[in-house]
This record gives structure tokens, C-alpha cells and sequence, in this order.
């Protein structure tokens, strides 16, 4: 274990599944620690890109704006 990383468990089945896929990854991932911190980055990654792109304030000035030009 590297300098500031923390240790995780999982059950041995899980850690057995994704040794399969580093196997078939075909060289992408060197082993399941690499595996496993890809695939949580992603789904941080993910859940911060869902996030809504316009706060209440933004969304009510462009229902103004579309109003004033007859959209809505």
C-alpha cells in the first residue's frame, strides 16, 4: 500500500470477479487495486457531472429570457 492510500475490503467473490476482467482487459489494468480505483474515479466522476447545471436562480432567468422572446 502506497503513502496515503487506505485499505478496503470486499468479499472474495467480488475480488475474484474483477480479477477475471483484469485478466481480459488485455494489459489496460496491471492488477485489481488498479482496477477498482478506475472504476470508483468513474462513478465519482459521474455523480459530480449529474449535478444540475443551472442553480434555481439561473433556471428562472432563462424562463424570464424565453418569455420575453415568446418561447414560453
Amino acid at each position: 500500500m502506497q503513502a496515503g492510500d487506505v485499505q478496503i475490503r470486499i468479499p472474495r467473490k467480488l475480488y475474484d470477479e474483477i480479477e477475471k476482467r483484469v485478466k481480459k482487459s488485455g494489459g489496460e489494468f496491471k492488477d485489481v487495486r488498479d482496477y477498482v480505483e478506475f472504476v470508483l474515479s468513474e462513478v465519482v466522476k459521474e455523480d459530480e457531472e449529474t449535478e444540475a447545471p443551472y442553480t434555481p436562480e439561473e433556471e428562472e432567468e432563462i424562463k424570464r429570457r424565453l418569455k420575453a422572446l415568446g418561447y414560453i
